[in-house]
């Protein structure tokens, strides 16, 4: 799968907005003349956040690439639920149901599912990297340099003075 450039959304704010998701669902079956159907993708979104391991998450079983796959299937299982004919659904659960399929897409999209690990080595290499080109030159170099420096200078210093000796 092709990773989008730019920064992507740390797994947290995933996990955080996917529980939003589901409890928005679950609020609007309160209101709904029928609200099974989008109580039961609401709670089936928050066991989907629940279970993946992360910050947020209540009962880390499944890692971050396996969650990434499930994201999908409850998105399918989400536009399932919004063209089935099988259950009453009243049409503001179904045009809620399609927007919060639409932003789970978009939250998915722009996520970093990572591994914590792989992150915490890239973060290493980034940092080796950079101390290695910001890092004070070693002391050899320090020195060639300082010899030049006073040997360049000596060396005007008598240009200078056989220049004036010249001269008289």
């Amino acid at each position: 799968m092709p990773a989008i450039e730019g920064a992507q959304r740390p797994f947290w704010m995933h996990q955080i907005v996917e529980y939003l998701i589901g409890l928005v669902l679950i609020a609007a079956s309160f209101q709904a003349p029928k609200p099974m159907v989008p109580a039961v993708m609401g709670m089936l979104i928050m066991l989907n956040a629940a279970i993946a391991k992360g910050p947020a998450s209540a009962f880390p079983l499944v890692g971050r690439t396996v969650h990434r796959w499930l994201d999908v299937v409850v998105m399918l299982l989400l536009v399932v639920a919004l063209f089935q004919p099988a259950f009453d659904v009243d049409s503001t659960g179904r045009l809620l149901l399609g927007a919060m399929t639409f932003v789970m897409f978009f939250i998915w999209l722009n996520s970093d599912f990572s591994e914590k690990t792989e992150r915490k080595q890239d973060k290493h290499q980034q940092k080796t990297e950079r101390r290695e080109r910001l890092a004070r030159p070693a002391s050899e170099e320090i020195g060639k340099k300082a010899g030049r420096a006073v040997g360049g200078g000596v060396n005007a210093a008598k240009r200078f003075r056989k220049k004036m000796k010249d001269q008289q």
